[in-house]
């Protein structure tokens, strides 16, 4: 073989490869990933969601592509980026980013599978119609969020007991805003507090909040559960400690990042258990086979340098029930 001929095989060869390659890769299942947060605040939900994935025998770049899509708090652009994933005709859509994400998903298709994560009742809102045998296309996990209210509350009665007045901070963009106020006004009731309720939607309403909560003479915080509100740990905290307001969450983030104590479920796990029935739909199961899992596993933890600083402190009995505790 003559050189020239040679050079010219090897070239063909180096051409080939890679449009092999790129085959290879075209032909993965796409998981479309619809997140009501940013990448950046939900680093430890996608890790448990690849991990509920590799349960299944899924591996991303390995024999599954995942393409995120991220609304970071801005509900308006989820139903576009439903549409986007639709366009990109992926195998399945992931949209563990609340109620408003997992609307959005079934408003853009009746076809590609869903998988929803959400803190409200999915078939109150419309998601599906039963838990036992979800419709068509969809299925997913619910958590408690709203029904904990009444611990929250009588938590930070405990901790606070002179705090009669409660800051509710809520995004009035969430869906399930009306119930989870009507809930926690409910709750509030039974332990003799009072709800004042502040909307915000932008960091800078979580400012103006603070700044309501110290005028209207407000003792103590609690804070919605919400995609936005969620992806808001270290401000959120900053300011009750500067503000020296008690204040008690739905999840660990906001108690490692410095907050006074958190009651709420492991979030963690809900998303694996999404990356487990993403695998199992992409191993050919149905939606309408895969009941709604209910997330019912709850966490107390609290923080003792927090407490220090609020000139609180911890009963035994509540530091004995305590899943964690950060000192």
């Amino acid at each position: 073989m003559r050189r020239r001929d040679f050079i010219t095989l090897l070239g063909g060869s180096a051409a080939i490869w890679p449009l092999a390659a790129r085959a290879q890769q075209s032909s993965m299942p796409v998981i479309g990933f619809l997140g009501s947060r940013s990448p950046d605040d939900s680093a430890n939900l996608v890790a448990a969601f690849r991990r509920g994935l590799g349960e299944i025998g899924f591996v991303e770049g390995h024999n599954v592509t995942i393409d995120f899509r991220w609304a970071e708090g801005h509900y308006e652009r989820l139903p576009s980026l439903s549409a986007d994933l639709v366009a990109r005709q992926v195998s399945v859509i992931a949209a563990p980013g609340g109620i408003a994400a997992g609307l959005a998903a079934k408003a853009a298709t009746t076809k590609i599978p869903i998988i929803f994560l959400t803190g409200a009742d999915p078939v109150q809102f419309g998601l599906v119609s039963s838990f036992n045998r979800p419709d068509a296309n969809l299925t997913g996990v619910a958590i408690l969020t709203n029904t904990l209210a009444p611990k929250q509350l009588e938590l930070l009665h405990e901790v606070a007991p002179s705090a009669k007045h409660v800051e509710f901070l809520i995004n009035p963009k969430n869906p399930i805003t009306e119930s989870d106020t009507r809930d926690v006004r409910t709750a509030a009731n039974a332990t003799g507090q009072q709800i004042h309720v502040f909307n915000v939607t932008t960091e800078t309403d979580i400012d103006s909040a603070f700044g309501a909560l110290i005028d209207q003479r407000v003792g103590a915080l609690l804070v919605q559960s919400d995609p936005f509100l969620n992806s808001q740990p270290n401000k959120i905290v900053a300011l009750a400690a500067r503000y020296a307001i008690p204040a008690i969450y739905q999840w660990r983030d906001f108690v490692v990042a410095g907050g006074l104590m958190s009651y709420g479920t492991v979030l963690t796990d809900a998303y694996r258990q999404v990356g487990v029935y993403a695998g199992e739909i992409l191993n050919g199961a149905m939606p309408r086979d895969l009941p709604v899992q209910q997330s019912v596993r709850v966490e107390l933890i609290l923080n003792l340098k927090a407490a220090k600083a609020l000139g609180l402190a911890f009963s035994i009995q509540l530091l004995g029930r305590a899943d964690e505790v950060i000192e």
